[in-house]
């Protein structure tokens, strides 16, 4: 399981994140991203981008007043 936090990223954090899930975590390695939400539409890309690339969405929760975490699994290697 590795953790990462691309609040830095602003509401730039998508291309990373998928990057991120076709390069750095292995097949069925878990990865908890962090994003700032400046915008709710990002959620909704965020779970797109995961069903779009075959991974599992295992958890989506609002941090605080501004994070949001999703849990994914990586299942195409």
């Amino acid at each position: 399981m590795k953790r990462f936090d691309l609040r830095h990223l602003k509401n730039d954090f998508l291309a990373r994140m998928e990057a991120i899930l076709q390069n750095e975590l292995q097949k069925d390695e878990v990865g908890i991203f962090l994003f700032e939400v400046l915008d709710f539409d990002n959620v909704q890309k965020s779970a797109d981008c995961i069903a779009k690339r075959g991974d599992e969405l295992l958890n989506s929760l609002r941090f605080n007043e501004v994070d949001w975490t999703i849990v994914v699994r990586k299942i195409n290697g």
